[in-house]
């Protein structure tokens, strides 16, 4: 038995679509100061074996770490764990399989189709039969209210005809524009009240309380116990929402999502399917939750200080606490981990380099780009739900490791669909159709004897290959009837490789050539179950010549989770033209929510220089329908903060071009605060290869050979493989080669060379193919 400190194991749990990835740090008895990692991989779905995989991951490591034996089913001991961070796909798959929670929607009267009209984007714009996706309610209630806003928008005379407040709030001298009956404060009758983003609201009526109470009764009595609640303009006046959501929870509904809260932006539809979305998720994420926190003792969830920290990842890369979480902020919780950790741990802030994150999982690939700061997208759509809210810019694509192969029509494809975690591939021992994994098997990318022993009903067997064979020459002898050629196995195995390979280039291509940056100019950051079997080859594709994988690359996304910041941002619309005289204003606004923000991340731990604030502007032209959230940087005009500066630089590169002629318009202000969980992540990868001096490593220092296919040169029967384990820092292998650990197969190609780093394999494709055949 191992004698750890209270309070010392660091646990960072990902549960993917196919794999869940542990990784855990504790002090090193021998040596208190230094602390020793522990990673486990395991099945998301078992259910033959677990409930649930974290909870399994996390009683893994607490046996390891305490030595002792810990049944399973049984209530985890938490006074060992300092944090448990977690990030989930349970939403996004809730949201992709339509398997959210079914809820009501509370829409001002004269609007029940708003959603479902949507904004007539036509994704297939082709298609003469349209097919709409459903909406996520089940049913809509009209709430008979409504408020206006004074004047319009376009009016050329806006600022002079507007209403004047004093600094009390109240009316100075009312509306003289036109519709002004030349008595009234307004167009007609009805309460002014200034809005939260500083525009005129006229009121022209309230709800009937005692209506909207009958109504939420008879949705309860119909089972629904969750809400969306979105009325026009509670953007700026949200009071109506606040009464009926108030009375909602009084009447025992227990998830209300107030689209003034959850999204206080101008724009009803987009802000509107949000909190749908969030009314459809958030009860599926809190079931999940709680039979998660089922599996610990009661300090887990109590908050208190001295209770261990759960803490999750949100969309946009940020750490949340529970309080913070929802359905909505947790749509690419997965993914950003991996972000989070190839970002931090591959960027150098003197050479800056930009990084493109190849994520290759089970059963998709994520890509995003790195070029100094996490690159945010405020609106995106995701199985046909366009949600607004702040999210990594992400491109999913449905190929990796788990992806079926199939042939079709004369076509080699690879996914969209996928094996998933059950079945699986037809390798896992379950009866699954063929994947992608099964191909690197065939190929010699995989060898079982070095893969994760947890497959079959014992869950102690390793990778089938006869399986993968058997499917395979099934397919080959379908397509071999197809062509005249006829073609080997390993020919046909490596065709669908090819295809997943382009596959997986394709968004990549859209985050870097469709936005003008040169590809070629990228490093690439591997990461992923299957990243390390792809890396090379996909970088040859798009002429990188740098590749990184970090130690951890299979479970980077958990990883990513022990090196993430602490997340809090507070946002308020506002509807202001951008000037000198309106500056200060929105400057002293700027500051009361940074002063808020500071306060929060206090509160939860993070004070002083270990917090950073970035203060945004989102701004458009006057005319144009596109916001975009400006967060100045150095070089920026002239002085602090010069938030024209650049809104036109980022707008020029956006769009090519700038509308000089036209006034500029501030329509929400933002303050997020990053609480620093490191002060600094140590020397850069890249400073370290330049100082590092090289052992070229013989094959005969080789753990085994292994007979593996490469693409124009063909089976190499005696490719060296060697254990990461065995390697020392300054090692360099010339390809072929295979670099092997537990979790982790990285394929070196003919004219690569990969050197060992403390942190990384540094690979390099400079010299030619043909130099080895």
């Amino acid at each position: 038995m191992i004698e750890v400190p209270d309070r010392s194991i660091r646990i960072c749990a990902d549960r993917g679509g196919t794999f869940c990835d542990v990784h855990a740090s504790y002090p090193d008895p021998e040596n208190p100061n230094e602390r020793k990692d522990i990673v486990v991989k395991l099945l998301s779905q078992d259910t033959a074996n677990y409930n649930d995989a974290p909870t399994e991951g996390i009683r893994r490591i607490l046996e390891v770490v305490s030595g002792e034996k810990i049944e399973r089913g049984s209530i985890l001991k938490t006074d060992k764990i300092d944090y448990i961070r977690l990030s989930t796909t349970v939403a996004t798959n809730a949201l992709l399989e339509r398997k959210g929670h079914k809820h009501a929607l509370l829409i001002t009267k004269g609007f029940k189709d708003l959603l479902l009209i949507g904004n007539q984007s036509r994704p297939k714009i082709f298609d003469l039969n349209i097919r709409r996706p459903s909406p996520l309610y089940s049913e809509v209630v009209e709430v008979d209210e409504r408020v206006t806003l004074v004047g319009y928008t376009s009016d050329p005379k806006a600022a002079e005809n507007a209403i004047e407040w004093d600094d009390n709030g109240d009316i100075k001298r009312g509306y003289r524009g036109p519709g002004w009956d030349g008595e009234g404060l307004a167009e007609g009758p009805g309460d002014i009240v200034k809005g939260i983003s500083g525009e005129a609201v006229r009121i022209l009526k309230r709800p009937d309380l005692d209506q909207v109470k009958r109504d939420l009764q008879r949705l309860y009595n119909a089972g629904y116990r969750s809400l969306a609640i979105v009325l026009v303009h509670s953007y700026t006046f949200p009071d109506h929402e606040t009464q009926i959501g108030k009375l909602a929870r009084e009447l025992g509904f227990t998830q209300v999502s107030e689209s003034s809260q959850l999204l206080p932006m101008i724009k009803m539809v987009p802000r509107g399917v949000s909190s749908t979305a969030d009314a459809y998720l958030t009860p599926i994420l809190q079931e999940y939750l709680d039979g998660f926190f089922n599996g610990f003792d009661a300090k887990l969830k109590d908050g208190r200080v001295k209770s261990p920290r759960v803490e999750f990842m949100g969309s946009d890369g940020g750490l949340l606490d529970l309080n913070n979480f929802s359905g909505l902020k947790s749509i690419l919780s997965g993914p950003a981990g991996g972000v989070v950790g190839y970002a931090l741990t591959s960027w150098d802030e003197e050479k800056k380099y930009p990084i493109i994150g190849l994520d290759v999982g089970g059963t998709s690939t994520d890509v995003s780009r790195f070029d100094g700061r996490y690159e945010i997208v405020y609106e995106t759509t995701t199985a046909g739900v366009t949600i607004q809210s702040p999210q990594l810019d992400i491109n999913t694509v449905a190929a990796g490791g788990g992806s079926c192969l199939t042939f079709r029509n004369g076509l080699f494809l690879a996914g969209p669909e996928s094996a998933g975690a059950q079945p699986g591939p037809a390798c896992y021992r379950k009866g699954g159709p063929l994947a992608v994994t099964d191909a690197n098997l065939l190929l010699g990318r995989l060898i079982p004897d070095f893969f994760p022993k947890i497959f079959g009903k014992s869950e102690k067997e390793p990778l089938d290959a006869e399986a993968s064979r058997v499917a395979f020459e099934k397919v080959a002898n379908e397509i071999n009837e197809s062509h005249e050629k006829k073609l080997e196995l390993d020919e046909i195995v490596y065709g669908f490789i090819k295809v997943a390979n382009e596959t997986m280039c394709r968004p990549i291509r859209a985050l870097t050539e469709a936005r003008g940056h040169s590809t070629s100019k990228h490093i690439l950051a591997s990461f992923g179950g299957a990243g390390g079997q792809h890396a090379c080859e996909i970088a040859s594709l798009l002429g990188i010549k740098t590749i990184l994988i970090h130690r951890y690359s299979s479970i980077l996304s958990a990883f990513g989770l022990a090196l993430a910041d602490r997340a809090y941002e507070l946002q308020e619309p506002s509807s202001t033209f951008f000037s000198d005289q309106t500056r200060p204003t929105l400057i002293s606004r700027l500051d009361k929510l940074t002063s808020d923000v500071r306060s929060e991340l206090a509160r939860q731990g993070f004070e002083g220089e270990r917090v950073n604030v970035e203060r945004m502007l989102n701004m458009r032209f006057e005319g144009t329908d596109t916001a975009l959230m400006v967060l100045p940087v150095e070089g920026d005009g002239d002085g602090k903060e010069d938030f024209e500066a650049a809104f036109k630089r980022v707008y020029k590169s956006e769009f090519g071009f700038l509308l000089e002629t036209k006034s500029i318009i501030v329509d929400d202000i933002k303050v997020r605060g990053i609480g620093k969980t490191f002060d600094t992540l140590g020397e850069s990868v890249y400073s370290e290869v330049a100082r590092l001096t090289r052992r070229s490593v013989e094959t005969a220092q080789a753990e085994t050979r292994h007979s593996v296919y490469f693409d124009k040169l063909g089976r190499v029967s005696d490719t060296p493989v060697y254990l990461l384990d065995k390697l020392g820092v300054g090692d360099e292998i010339r390809g072929p080669a295979m670099i092997i650990d537990d979790t982790q197969t990285i394929v070196i190609v003919p004219g690569a060379r990969a050197v060992l780093t403390s942190k990384h394999l540094y690979i390099t494709l400079e010299e030619k193919e043909k130099d080895y055949e």
